[in-house]
């Protein structure tokens, strides 16, 4: 049987925290010019806080290089975490692109396009 965790969602919690770091590290630490204007959507945290896995999107530049830029810079940031975080493992990254928002957007366009073919059928 699973022991409880003594706080409930820590997890998210955690998650949520390396987060709000990660975004404040990226802006005013690395200095990378392939890491464009990132954004951290999300960080998924395995049970044991060994591995996290962080979304994000790129505003400007290329998705491909920024996520090589963002893994090899994966060491420093975490180094940075730890000096932020009050936990006893910091998980390794890894950098993941999501394409989230490229898929609302093409949605979106889908459902103009249909409401608009609609109007003019009416």
């Amino acid at each position: 049987m699973r022991k409880k965790s003594s706080t409930p969602n820590r997890g998210f919690r955690v998650a949520d925290q390396i987060q709000r770091d990660l975004t404040e590290l990226i802006a005013r630490e690395l200095k990378d010019p392939r890491v464009g204007m990132v954004t951290i959507q999300a960080v998924e945290v395995t049970p044991d806080y060994a591995h996290a896995k962080v979304f994000f999107s790129v505003l400007v530049g290329d998705p491909k290089e920024c996520e090589e830029a963002l893994n090899q810079a994966a060491g420093f940031l975490r180094n940075g975490l730890f000096k932020r975080l009050m936990i006893h493992t910091v998980p390794t990254l890894h950098f993941q692109f999501d394409r989230t928002t490229e898929h609302a957007a093409d949605m979106n366009a889908l459902i103009a396009k249909a409401v608009s073919s609609r109007a003019k059928d009416d």
